[in-house]
């Protein structure tokens, strides 16, 4: 009898081994996320948001290798977002991680089913991926990086530190960034507030903003206006370099402008959106709808300056602004 209970006793000890492995298999089965990048492949500041993205998933649990396959994509060009939608949908990963709109467009034409995730979205309810911030329905939710107030802030920041500014232009692309149409319908009010004579300026090719810049060039006291987009984060340092060149004052909606000689920007942290982003994407991974995940807010702002450049346009960088930025770069 006891012979036989020993034998019974290891049986049901490598039974249970047996299925332990079998469940412990399961639980570390790979999962597959796709990640496509409205922005150029060698864009080392796009990649550094991206790596911070995957560090924080990492934390979350997810390690490459392992447990989870991220198959990116980069997009710098918005018209081959399309086919790179395309491609990655085809994969059939468990979740996609999208940012900016003109991706996220063509990801939303690809597929209804698939979680998307997005960062860098100004307007998800007008271009049609959520029916409500607070519950999303479809299969899109995300990180939104603009508030209408904003314009408003830029519009007396770059006044503030460049008094002398009486026009100011305002660049955007309405082919990847539509709802500027709708956000810009206001600045003329604003503008008078601020006592200047604003106006939007739509461009859809780095040739139709160095005409604007050479348009604002021809009269003295001209300012520029950089809106929150891929398309001109692709295009930031020839805006600079142009800039610099016609000693023209611009605000950029980014950090990374200041960075590559900009001289003001104010705008929402990207870096904490894909920060942000790692927890929902974990949440779908361990089976949340992204319909019944809300769509979040800005949490997060950052005021920069660049003395450098402000010296070289002959700008005196006035104390309430330096006392209230993130950072002044010498």
């Amino acid at each position: 009898m006891n012979r036989r209970d020993t034998l019974i006793a290891f049986a049901v000890l490598a039974a249970t081994i047996q299925i332990d492995a079998v469940y412990a298999q399961a639980q570390e089965k790979i999962r597959r996320l796709a990640v496509l990048m409205g922005y150029s492949e060698d864009d080392v500041v796009a990649r550094s948001r991206l790596a911070v993205f995957r560090d924080n998933l990492a934390a979350l649990g997810w390690v490459e290798g392992r447990n989870l396959r991220i198959d990116v994509r980069f997009a710098g060009d918005v018209n081959r977002a399309p086919a790179l939608a395309r491609e990655l949908v085809a994969l059939q990963p468990d979740v996609i991680l999208s940012s900016t709109t003109g991706v996220t467009n063509a990801l939303s034409d690809e597929t209804k089913s698939i979680p998307i995730v997005f960062t860098v979205v100004a307007d998800p309810i007008g271009c049609g991926y959520v029916k409500t911030l607070s519950r999303p329905e479809g299969n899109i939710t995300g990180f939104v990086d603009l508030e209408p107030s904003l314009i408003e802030k830029w519009l007396e920041l770059l006044k503030e530190i460049a008094p002398a500014v009486n026009r100011m232009a305002v660049v955007y692309n309405p082919d990847t960034s539509p709802y500027y149409g709708n956000f810009l319908l206001p600045v003329s009010a604003v503008a008078r507030i601020v006592g200047v004579n604003a106006f939007p300026a739509p461009v859809r090719s780095e040739a139709e903003i160095q005409e604007v810049i050479d348009g604002l060039a021809r009269q003295p006291n001209g300012g520029l206006v950089v809106t929150t987009d891929g398309f001109m984060d692709a295009n930031r340092k020839s805006i600079i370099a142009a800039m610099a060149r016609h000693k023209i004052p611009a605000i950029y909606s980014s950090s990374i402008n200041i960075a590559d000689g900009g001289l003001i920007s104010y705008g929402v942290d990207i870096t904490d959106l894909f920060r942000r982003a790692a927890p929902y994407v974990d949440r779908v991974l361990r089976g949340a709808s992204a319909g019944n995940l809300p769509v979040q807010l800005p949490a997060k702002f950052e005021l920069a300056v660049n003395r450098k450049t402000a010296n070289a346009l002959g700008l005196a960088i006035p104390l309430s602004v330096r006392l209230r930025a993130d950072q002044v770069i010498e």
